[in-house]
C-alpha cells in the first residue's frame, strides 16, 4: 500500500513558518555579506556504513562532546550564521544528538541534517521533531545495497514511510550517479519514489577523493538530465552548475568558501568545505569576521572544476557581487594578483 505523506494541522503550520524563516535568512544573505550563510560541521567522523566511494569517515572517532558541540554552534551563532547542518561520518550515532539540534535552534539558526538513515525508527524521528529539526537529507544510492553502497532503497523504504508519517520537518531524498554506482537509472526509482512519498528529490554527481570535476558516462549523463526534468516541490536551490559537470565543463563562479560557507570538522576547525580538509585550519573558536570578509574576497583555484554542490548553492547568493581581488591555492596560501604572499591573519 502507498503511502503519501501525513499533513496535520501542526505540521502544516511548522512548515509554514519555516517557509517564513526561509525566506528571512535570504533576505539577511542579500542584505549584507559579512556573514555565513550555512555552516556544515561533523559531531560525529564515525559512520555505521562504509560506502566506497566516501572519505568522510572512520571506524574508530570518540563523539565530540556535548559541551563542547554546545560551544562551537554559539561561536557560529556569534558569527550571525542562518543555517547550520549536520553531517558526518553518520550524526545519528551522536549520544547528544537531540541537545545538539536544540542549539542549533536556540541560537537562530536553521537546524539541518545529512544522514544515511539506517538508524532512524518512529521513536526518533519524534525525538528530532521534539529537538527542532527543520531538515533532513537522507542520502539513497542504489535500489539493492553492493559492495559500493549500503544506502539502498529496499533497506530504507521502511524508514521513508516512516518519516512520511510521522516527520514534521522538511525530508529531502538525493541520490547520485558516477563513482562506481553501477545502475544509474537506480537514481529515477528513487526520485520518483522520494515525490511518490511527499519529500523532494535532487541528484548529486560524484567528485573524485578532492572534490574535484569527473565527468559522467553517456549513461549516466541521460539519467542526471531526466532526474533535473522531474517535479521537484523544494525551494531555492541553485543547481545549474552541475549542468556543466554532467557535460564535463567546468564553471565559471566565485567561490565564497570560508566565508558565507564554513566546513567544521570534529577536531573544531574550519575549512573550505569537506573535500579540502586542512585549509584554512583555524579553530573555529578564534575564527572572526575578519575571517569571513577575507574568504569572501578569495578566489579559490580549486573552484572551477569543483563539485561540492553545498558551497556552489551558497555561493550562488553573491555571483552578481564583489570581485575576489585575492588568490589562494590551498595548501599554499593566500596570494594578490601579483602573487605577493598575504598571511591567513594579516590585515589586507
Amino acid at each position: 500500500m502507498e503511502i503519501a505523506r501525513k499533513q496535520t494541522v501542526r505540521g502544516q503550520a511548522l512548515a509554514a513558518m519555516r517557509r517564513i524563516r526561509e525566506l528571512a535568512l535570504v533576505g539577511k544573505a542579500l542584505a549584507s555579506t559579512g556573514h555565513p550563510v550555512m555552516a556544515q560541521i561533523v559531531p560525529m567522523r564515525f559512520c555505521n556504513l562504509s560506502c566506497a566511494y566516501c572519505n568522510e569517515y572512520d571506524k574508530v572517532s570518540e563523539p565530540v562532546p556535548i559541551a563542547e558541540m554546545r560551544r562551537r554552534i554559539d561561536h557560529l551563532g556569534r558569527l550571525g550564521t542562518s543555517i547550520i547542518t549536520i553531517s558526518g561520518g553518520e550524526p545519528l550515532t551522536h549520544p547528544d544528538l537531540d541537545d545538539v539540534i536544540r542549539q542549533m535552534r536556540k541560537v537562530g539558526a536553521m537546524a539541518g541534517m545529512i544522514t544515511n538513515g539506517y538508524l532512524l525508527n518512529e521513536e526518533r524521528i519524534e525525538r528530532l521533531n521534539r529537538a527542532g529539526l527543520d531538515h533532513m537529507q537522507i542520502s539513497i544510492d542504489n535500489i539493492e545495497p553492493d559492495e559500493v553502497s549500503k544506502k539502498s532503497l529496499k533497506v530504507l523504504d521502511k524508514k521513508l514511510q516512516m518519516l512520511a508519517q510521522h516527520a514534521e520537518f522538511h525530508v529531502n531524498i538525493n541520490s547520485v550517479v558516477g563513482g562506481g554506482i553501477k545502475e544509474p537509472n537506480d537514481a529515477l526509482v528513487i526520485g520518483r519514489r522520494a515525490l511518490a512519498l511527499g519529500f523532494t528529490s535532487t541528484i548529486g554527481i560524484i567528485h573524485d577523493g578532492s572534490g574535484q570535476l569527473k565527468p559522467l558516462k553517456d549513461n549516466e549523463a541521460r539519467v542526471y538530465f531526466e532526474m533535473r526534468g522531474m517535479k521537484k516541490r523544494n525551494y531555492s536551490r541553485f543547481n545549474h552548475f552541475q549542468e556543466a559537470i554532467a557535460q564535463g565543463r567546468p564553471n565559471d563562479w566565485r567561490c565564497r568558501a570560508g566565508s558565507r560557507y564554513l566546513y567544521i570538522c570534529e577536531n573544531g576547525l574550519v575549512h573550505y568545505c569537506s573535500q579540502q580538509r586542512g585549509f584554512p585550519g583555524v579553530p573555529l573558536a578564534e575564527y572572526t569576521q575578519h575571517d569571513v570578509h577575507r574568504e569572501y574576497r578569495t578566489a579559490k583555484t580549486c573552484s572551477p572544476n569543483c563539485t561540492i554542490s553545498c558551497v556552489h548553492q551558497i555561493s550562488y547568493i553573491d555571483h552578481w557581487r564583489s570581485p575576489q581581488k585575492y588568490t589562494v591555492s590551498p595548501g599554499q596560501g593566500h596570494a594578490k594578483p601579483s602573487q605577493e604572499l598575504v598571511t591567513i591573519s594579516g590585515a589586507e
